[in-house]
This record gives C-alpha cells, structure tokens and sequence, in this order.
C-alpha cells in the first residue's frame, strides 16, 4: 500500500531537526544520478582553503547580522 506524501510529510515535520537533516542529506543524496568523482575532493580543498583564509586573518568576518542587513538591501534593489 502506497503512503500519501502529504502523509509521509506530515511524519517527518515531526522528527527532530538533527533527524529532518538526516533525511533530507538522504533524500537528495538519493537523486543524483550521476556522480562527479572529482566534485567531493574540489569542495574538500575549497573549504580547508577558505578555512586558511579565515585562520590567517586574510578574510574578515562579518557578524550575522550584518550580512542579514546587506543581503534584504540588495533585495530591496
């Protein structure tokens, strides 16, 4: 018997946050039918690079809501 996605939706509102997460990495995970070999190793250095970045003091960081207050600003454009 086939469930009713506003069924199965209704349950998984229902989980914890760390669970929904879970699922959705799953979900998505689930609908990549190709896969680029080289895509999980290119992020993997991209982030250690950016992490070096924020390390070394060479990126400033911005408060939260700060980048809120650029990013509604842009929109208003």
């Amino acid at each position: 018997m086939e469930r009713d996605a506003a069924d199965v939706l209704r349950e998984a509102l229902a989980l914890s946050p760390e669970i929904r997460a879970a699922l959705i990495d799953s979900l998505i995970g689930s609908l990549d039918q190709t896969v680029d070999a080289g895509a999980e190793e290119a992020w993997r250095e991209e982030i250690f690079r950016r992490l070096q970045q924020i390390d070394s003091g060479a990126i400033p960081l911005v408060p939260w809501d700060e980048a809120r207050r650029r990013l509604r600003s842009r929109l208003e454009q």
